[in-house]
């Protein structure tokens, strides 16, 4: 049986596609771009606060399900220049226990939606 999460707190979704999907106790939570739920545009100001703004709406979901980062298991980074790897993996980082890290890989991409620099997935278990 599957449920679909919405939460508020973060971006409405912007296709034919659920902020998260709970499958028993497994949630898979949709790629997050850098857009501030309250006013729905893209967050300004480059990689640093579009990356903030990404694990907001990655954290507003997780809640919404009753999960949290540390019940994330596998994440997916997508960056339209690796040369931001540096500042997003030290702001991603910080959201996660020091000890148990989340499986996860990083590409580069042609291009992301609206245009922004990061987008981030994950895969949560309880």
């Amino acid at each position: 049986m599957k449920k679909v999460i919405l939460s508020t707190k973060a971006p409405a979704p912007i296709g034919p596609y659920s902020q998260a999907i709970l499958a028993g106790n497994t949630l898979y939570v949709s790629g997050q771009i850098p857009i501030n739920p309250q006013t729905g545009e893209v967050v300004s100001g480059g990689i640093v606060p579009e990356t903030k703004q990404v694990m907001e709406n990655l954290k507003a979901i997780l809640e919404e399900a009753g999960y949290s980062f540390a019940d994330v298991v596998k994440t997916t980074i997508l960056l339209e220049d690796l040369a931001h790897f540096a500042q997003v993996n030290e702001l991603y980082g910080a959201y996660f226990p020091t000890e148990g890290a989340p499986a996860r890989e990083t590409y580069q991409v042609a291009k992301l939606p609206k245009g922004v620099a990061v987008e981030i997935s994950c895969i949560a278990v309880k």
